[in-house]
């Protein structure tokens, strides 16, 4: 049998940006090479792809379309479309050629769909479909997400009905799928993103200062303005805290939000904004520098930030209920409040003591070694595929 990933075209593999789903198909990718599965990466051409070893076929695009954009506008959207009737026709021919068993993993919308639509039934009867649904918009109460499911998710739907296996990463996700959408439960498998525990691990950290760090795109869904009113006291009366947060800017306007109140609070001093961060070893560092990840996301689908951060040995704060249902795994080893109070709790007793400090931080390493290496997810993935 041989597994084709197949990359999104949102930015090549590996990815030198913050790409979630990117980074979800490099890793599967590497533990298949590990242990000598027969894999390929179907990916959008690039140029000036980054060193690896991964077996990778590229898709050919026009080169105006090969650039990243996190603008997520028209063109975005034109790019996703031109570079999977591309992958179509790629994938196509390879079907048609092969005497092995194939499985297609998919993790866009666009890229299945166009496929599905482009292809034979006699063509795609020849190989397992698989689609992972990475959309965070499935956490959203069903009367809030309906239409916006029918304008702009209907090829999700088409996708998730006509997949021969769909993973999800939630049970939200797939209660909706099976009693909104009709989906055989028996199709539908949950599984968990997983985190690189070479490249996320504990150093040690003797600083003086105290940096609550938060990575994502920046806009009004990851929360950051959320983050910085929540420590502006603290920051006002500590001058040894520090907000530092990373990622794309989607939203200017709201960036500017942020800007404005940190001038008008007067803690330009302690909030840095340090841009868009590459994955790995520069991402790892930011996590060894700080003492908590701090993420009051509205709406994610997994949260792999959170993970990362925890991998790090970083105490995780979060306010959104939904993402200690999503990883419930780690709802133990996570520190959540509600209001002020427990907030303020958090910040004097978990995080500026630093004994317990540590102890939450060796909890929390333990946790993702148990639980979310890449190793153990993948083979979850090998298991479920065959």
């Amino acid at each position: 049998m041989k597994i084709i990933e197949v990359g999104t075209g949102y930015t090549s593999i590996p990815a030198n940006m913050g790409a979630a789903t990117e980074i979800v198909v490099e890793e599967l990718a590497k533990v298949f090479e590990k242990e000598k599965v027969n894999y390929e990466i179907f990916d959008i051409k690039d140029e000036n792809r980054q060193d690896t070893n991964l077996r990778i076929r590229e898709v050919c695009v026009p080169k105006c379309f090969r650039k990243k954009d996190v603008s997520l506008g028209l063109m975005h959207k034109l790019k996703r479309v031109i570079y999977s009737i591309s992958l179509a026709r790629v994938l196509k021919k390879e079907i048609k050629n092969s005497n092995e068993e194939i499985t297609v993993h998919f993790h866009n919308q666009y890229n299945m769909f166009f496929f599905c639509k482009l292809t034979s039934k006699k063509i795609r009867k020849k190989v397992k479909l698989i689609y992972t649904v990475h959309s965070y918009i499935w956490n959203g109460k069903w009367e809030d997400i309906e239409n916006t499911i029918k304008k702009k998710y209907f090829q999700e739907v088409f996708c998730v009905k006509n997949s021969d296996k769909v993973f999800v990463l939630n049970n939200i996700t797939r209660d909706y799928f099976i009693n909104k959408l009709g989906v055989n439960s028996n199709r539908i498998v949950k599984i968990d993103n997983g985190v690189n525990t070479e490249i996320y691990k504990t150093e040690e950290n003797n600083s003086d200062e105290i940096i609550f760090f938060q990575s994502g795109s920046i806009c009004d869904r990851k929360n950051q303005l959320g983050a910085i009113k929540m420590l502006s006291k603290y920051l006002k009366e500590n001058k040894k805290l520090k907000y530092v947060y990373a990622g794309g800017i989607i939203d200017q306007e709201y960036k500017n939000k942020i800007d404005e109140y940190i001038k008008n609070n007067n803690i330009y001093e302690q909030v840095e904004y340090v841009g868009e961060l590459k994955p790995g070893k520069e991402l790892a560092e930011y996590y060894n520098k700080a003492k908590a990840f701090i993420f009051l996301s509205k709406q994610e689908s997994f949260g792999m930030v959170i993970i990362e951060a925890m991998s790090a040995g970083l105490p995780v704060i979060v306010n959104n209920k939904d993402i200690m249902t999503i990883m419930n795994r780690l709802k133990d080893n996570i520190l959540f409040f509600e209001n002020e109070d427990e907030f303020e709790n958090i910040i004097n007793i978990d995080i500026l003591d630093e004994k317990n400090r540590q102890k939450i931080s060796k909890k929390s390493r333990e946790c993702i070694e148990k639980c979310y290496s890449w190793e153990i997810i993948a083979k979850e993935y090998l298991k479920s595929i065959d």
